[in-house]
């Protein structure tokens, strides 16, 4: 492969210096042989092509044949006027075909063919090639929508998301080269009326001189002229033919014979039709009769045969469909097999069901954005969480109201709710200062009352001092916190497997440090999940990793374990909860964590929290009692504990008071402030 690149470079170079060294007669005939044969070669292969990828050197190609018959022109010219006209048997012969015994119709044929070449086909496929690369452009950022969505909906994977993007990519290069590449043979087309003329008049101007006759100088010339410019009028318009033929072609799944035989003849009717109507101008005085009924008998014949084909093909599809619905009939047959039973037990980590009046924002095709949004916030939870969530299921169901769709975990519907397209949420940011009607609602994520406003009413509600949100970022926002609080149960073991294969490429002697001994996969699971239920980020895994190392010996009782892995996040937990390098907190009385410790009891499980039911009553409502006094102004509180408290006092108030963040005082950094807005008590009588 390495000596055929180098034969190219070669080949390229030839080429220009026979724009400069003379070539004898006999080697110009075997170079416009070859030239004439390349031009079929490009033209054919133009019409086997599916697509116009499969022949993306084209444009190289077109500028390399374009300079090759340049060189032939310029090495004929130079024989033609220094050689009495005489440039080899190839061009005398091709001259001598068309004139015949008439120069001036000969001439006048060989500026026909020019013209057309220039007029026509060259003009046309340029026009269309400008055309292409504007529209294929144009294009190219649905193309790449459409390809992430498919990549997200888990149509196809990472390396067919990432083949498709570089097919866009490259027919977007292609097309462009090609309107750049068509002014070559624009020009090409333009040199071979001027060289024709040069020819033509030189060389009758220096056969005048060196006293010819004016009959035989201007045969010769005119012979020589005519011969030349056919030799290289014939491989230009083949290949501006070619030219044409591949910025027309439409991706298609065959070549262009297959699809014109396909399409040409799928409407039987259409020749017969026509050749009734060529029969009936056999009436017309002076037409000639034979080939007329030869021609309107051809078209009827294939007509009625294609007719009587495309019955027989139908008939053997109904057929295959009576048996395909004889088939459907041993349905129950099939699923005697317990294997094929399985089949319907796959189940998608997460879903979501779309009313039909919802459809247009998910779909692509209708300007929907949601997919796009959707692949931009897998990235924001990557980053900021360090867990790539699994691929989204998206589909219409017509059993629910049109204005609603349903999320689903793992097939069970965890949230739900209802928005209108051509409407906005508008939310109280507190500084609304007069009231905008609308439809009064609850807005999904946050559960923060809202109401829906016409788009017309947008301007008034924005002036008023609503902060106003569209229904995608709605449903967006709401999946975002649904997945969130789901992270963990998203989080399965092949992903944790994924995890552990990106840290081995950095750091291998960590992963095989730890994993699978001591630390098991399943294991590891637990403790990441853990972690992502309280809404610590496991970016860091390696850190993970070596604190479970380090502290193997407590692996047994996994909160304790998780209560070290925590602390050694403490940079992360610190940025995730703090605010411009404060932290105003809720902290519990010594009495009250002297009590949740007295009532932690020890199993060869682990351990758990056994407390009075009327003594969990009361610190309830001893929490909730001071959340509610800064509700307004804290309204996600920070509770701040001792390190063997932390994990017990979080299970105890997640059962009534969910969301709420539970820290110990080794899990922030000394760089942050904290400020104390509540103290949680209890008299210790209650606890005895």
């Amino acid at each position: 492969m390495k000596y055929l690149r180098n034969s190219f470079s070669l080949i390229i170079i030839l080429i220009v210096l026979m724009i400069i060294i003379p070539l004898p007669t006999f080697l110009l005939d075997m170079m416009l042989i070859i030239n004439i044969s390349l031009s079929i070669i490009i033209l054919l292969t133009t019409m086997y092509v599916k697509e116009a990828l499969e022949f993306s050197v084209f444009p190289s190609i077109l500028l390399i044949t374009t300079l090759f018959r340049l060189s032939l022109n310029i090495s004929s010219t130079r024989l033609i006027l220094g050689d009495g006209g005489n440039a080899g048997q190839v061009i005398k012969t091709f001259g001598q075909f068309v004139i015949g015994s008439n120069a001036v119709v000969g001439f006048i044929i060989f500026i026909i063919i020019v013209i057309v070449n220039f007029v026509v086909i060259t003009k046309g496929a340029e026009r269309v090639a400008e055309v292409s690369a504007r529209f294929t452009l144009d294009a190219m950022p649905g193309k790449q929508m459409a390809i992430d969505a498919d990549l997200n909906s888990g149509i196809i994977d990472e390396n067919i998301a990432k083949k498709r993007r570089s097919d866009v990519q490259r027919e977007a290069d292609f097309y462009g080269a090609m309107d750049g590449a068509s002014k070559f043979v624009k020009g090409d087309a333009i040199i071979s009326i001027v060289v024709a003329f040069i020819n033509l008049i030189g060389g009758a101007v220096i056969g005048l001189v060196n006293g010819g006759d004016v009959t035989s100088v201007l045969s010769t010339y005119t012979i020589a002229t005519v011969g030349d410019g056919l030799v290289s009028q014939i491989p230009s318009l083949l290949i501006s033919t070619a030219m044409g033929m591949i910025v027309t072609r439409s991706a298609s799944e065959s070549s262009l014979n297959t699809d014109l035989r396909n399409q040409l003849t799928s409407q039987p009717l259409v020749l017969i039709l026509a050749g009734a109507v060529v029969l009936a101008m056999v009436l017309i005085p002076g037409f000639p009769v034979i080939p007329l009924i030869m021609m309107g008998g051809i078209l009827i014949f294939l007509g009625v045969t294609i007719q009587r084909n495309n019955k027989l093909a139908a008939e053997q599809a109904q057929i295959a469909e009576i048996t395909d619905n004889q088939a459907a009939l041993t349905e129950m047959e099939y699923y005697k097999d317990i294997d094929n039973v399985y089949s319907l037990l796959n189940v998608e980590p997460i879903e979501m069901d779309f009313g039909y009046s919802l459809i247009p924002l998910a779909d692509e095709a209708s300007g929907g954005t949601f997919i796009e949004r959707v692949v931009i916030f897998r990235k924001q939870f990557a980053l900021e969480m360090g867990m790539v969530f699994p691929s989204i299921r998206m589909r219409d169901n017509q059993n629910i109201n049109p204005n609603q769709y349903l999320i689903k975990i793992k097939g069970e519907e965890v949230a739900r709710a209802e928005i209108l397209v051509d409407h906005f949420l508008a939310l109280d940011s507190g500084k609304v200062e007069e009231e905008i009607d609308g439809i009064d609602t609850i807005e999904p994520a946050f559960k923060i009352p809202a109401k829906w406003i016409s788009s017309d009413k947008k301007v008034a509600a924005d002036l008023a001092g609503y902060t106003l949100i569209d229904p995608t970022s709605v449903m967006i926002t709401h999946l975002s916190e649904v997945v969130k609080a789901h992270a963990n149960e998203l989080l399965s073991r092949q992903d944790v497997k994924t995890m552990l294969d990106k840290v081995k490429q950095t750091n291998p002697t960590v992963v095989d440090d730890v994993v699978p001994n001591p630390v098991s996969v399943a294991y590891l699971q637990r403790v990441l999940g853990m972690l992502l239920k309280e809404g610590v980020p496991i970016r860091d895994l390696p850190t993970i990793l070596e604190t479970l190392g380090d502290y193997s010996h407590t692996l047994k009782d996994i909160d304790i374990t998780v209560e070290y892995v925590r602390q050694a996040l403490k940079r992360t937990i610190t940025r995730k909860f703090s605010d411009a390098g404060q932290m105003r907190v809720f902290t519990l009385d010594s009495q009250l964590e002297n009590a949740i410790v007295a009532a932690v009891k020890k199993s060869d499980q682990g351990s758990y929290l056994a407390m009075d039911p009327d003594n969990i009553q009361r610190i309830v409502s001893a929490f909730t009692t001071e959340v509610d006094k800064v509700r307004d102004v804290i309204p996600s509180p920070i509770v701040l504990s001792s390190p063997i408290v932390r994990t017990y006092f979080k299970k105890l108030i997640d059962q009534f008071v969910p969301n709420v963040t539970v820290l110990s005082y080794n899990e922030i950094d000394n760089s942050v402030q904290i400020q104390a807005i509540g103290n949680i008590k209890i008299n210790s009588a209650e606890t005895a």
